[in-house]
């Protein structure tokens, strides 16, 4: 384990670690419930508009990684109040590759998919990973997209 500070991530990307070990959580021990508590900590922190669909599309990163990883996942126990400051190696490399992808930074990336994959580069990864990268993008044009609300217009 290391300092989550030591990952270089911004506060988006640090906002998603509970929610992520939330899901390993449920995806492990499905008797948990613990995805209900993944969409409960997004809504909170970003807002039903935001939070749903990070929680959504960080979901379907994470079952993609658990199915391609030959190993399982190290996650924390996200109910451990005294590692929450904390990553595993696993958990670092998943948000070191969003990181990347959101960057648009393609070698780091493609270092980050085999660190995550566990050198399988799966497709299903990549593919979940870009879309996520994609819809919620790090600078100027997320910070820009994240406090706007939904607007309709009239086109005539």
């Amino acid at each position: 384990m290391m300092p989550v500070t030591f990952c270089d991530l911004d506060e988006f990307e640090t906002g998603l670690l509970p929610v992520l070990r939330h899901f390993m959580l449920s995806l492990t021990r499905p008797e948990s419930q613990s995805w209900q508590f993944a969409y409960k900590i997004a809504a909170e922190r970003w807002g039903e508009t935001l939070g749903l669909p990070v929680a959504q599309s960080l979901f379907k990163l994470v079952q993609f990684t658990l199915k391609a990883r030959r190993a399982g996942f190290d996650a924390i126990d996200p109910l451990a109040l005294d590692e929450r400051d904390f990553v595993t190696r696993d958990e670092q490399a998943l948000l070191q590759m969003l990181h990347h992808m959101r960057r648009d930074d393609t070698p780091r990336a493609r270092e980050a998919v085999a660190n995550v994959t566990g050198c399988t580069m799966d497709p299903d990864v990549i593919r979940a990973g870009l879309s996520f990268a994609d819809r919620f993008p790090a600078g100027p044009v997320a910070r820009s997209q994240r406090g706007q609300r939904p607007e309709l217009r009239v086109v005539s």
